[in-house]
């Protein structure tokens, strides 16, 4: 080999490993911090539509992006380890879905590195933001009304069934962020539609079964279940329960309905997941988190699962049912 074919080969490979190293550097990598279990397809629980709002602003996982995820499969205590992970890796940023608690454990893991949250139920009262409009610091995203839809699930169920007196909340002490507060504005709202509101406590798969079999003898007509990771990641158990034990229950998104679930009402997941990508790949190309408001959702699905009602031996009111944005028969 002469010296210029040797130079040639040198040159080269010293553009292959600059090239490498140049596509090295072109790749985001980005942390996902949920409450959930992993999902059974992408489009479960926003994870897909996360990743298409961030392909709209040209991060594409598999190509110029890369996520690490994290589930804490409904056990919150597993949060604080399972946030600072990401941090010690260095991501360029973290997204958290499942509530306020995943955005609480990131908050306080990292002041530097930007945090993005989906479903925050009080963004401003539990201190993730200095205030909506302008949150400061390193936080931003999305808040789900978490109070809010819930005292409207149990309108919702009050019109369903209006003869029911006795409408029971199933809780779920160990979801911080729905505390003694949260059960006082239930409460509240439970005496303005006439009905009472026993507060059933459950944090484990055994406390859900002697949770339904109380209702029976606390005469309950109808449960509202509370919006909370760990009842998402045991949804089957729930409705089956609601079916063995022939309640009417209202629940939080479609993932109930769609198994089975009577009534459920709360955000667009996707139209929130695509959101909360937007806003991450803003960031990722330069945009402040302290200068990008909270968002409030304006999308909303009512969902009714008439099989399930005359299962129940229910009669869908004609105006609730012309409201629903979609009924499974």
């Amino acid at each position: 080999m002469n010296r210029r074919e040797l130079m040639l080969l040198l040159g080269g490979g010293m553009t292959g490993a600059h090239t490498l190293r140049a596509q090295q550097k072109a790749v985001t990598v980005i942390g996902l911090l949920s409450l959930f279990s992993p999902p059974t397809n992408l489009d479960d629980l926003g994870r897909g539509p996360v990743h298409q709002g961030l392909s709209e602003t040209g991060f594409i996982e598999g190509r110029n992006l890369v996520t690490e995820y994290r589930w804490a499969e409904g056990h919150y205590d597993r949060l604080p380890a399972l946030a600072a992970d990401p941090v010690s890796r260095k991501v360029e940023l973290i997204v958290t879905f499942g509530g306020t608690l995943p955005a609480l454990a990131a908050k306080k893991a990292t002041s530097t590195i930007p945090i993005v949250f989906s479903g925050a139920g009080d963004p401003v009262g539990f201190g993730l933001v200095g205030s909506l409009a302008q949150p400061g610091g390193n936080l931003t995203g999305f808040s789900n009304l978490a109070g809010q839809l819930t005292s409207k699930r149990l309108e919702l169920l009050c019109e369903l069934i209006p003869q029911a007196t006795v409408i029971a909340l199933l809780w779920n002490p160990d979801n911080v962020a729905a505390g003694e507060g949260y059960i006082g504005f239930m409460q509240e709202a439970a005496r303005a539609k006439g009905v009472q509101l026993p507060v059933l406590k459950a944090g484990t798969e055994r406390e859900i079964d002697t949770a339904f079999t109380s209702l029976s003898q606390l005469q309950v007509g109808g449960l509202v279940v509370e919006a909370d990771a760990f009842f998402i990641s045991r949804r089957q158990q729930l409705v089956d329960l609601a079916s063995r034990y022939a309640v009417p229950a209202t629940y939080e998104g479609r993932m109930f309905t769609a198994i089975g679930g009577l009534i459920s009402y709360g955000i667009d997941n996707a139209a929130a997941g695509r959101q909360t990508g937007v806003y991450a790949g803003r960031i990722l190309k330069g945009a402040k988190p302290a200068d990008l408001p909270v968002q409030q959702p304006t999308t909303f699905e009512l969902v009714i699962n008439l099989k399930t009602a005359r299962a129940l031996g229910l009669i869908i009111p004609p105006l609730l049912l012309a409201r629903a944005d979609e009924v499974i028969e």
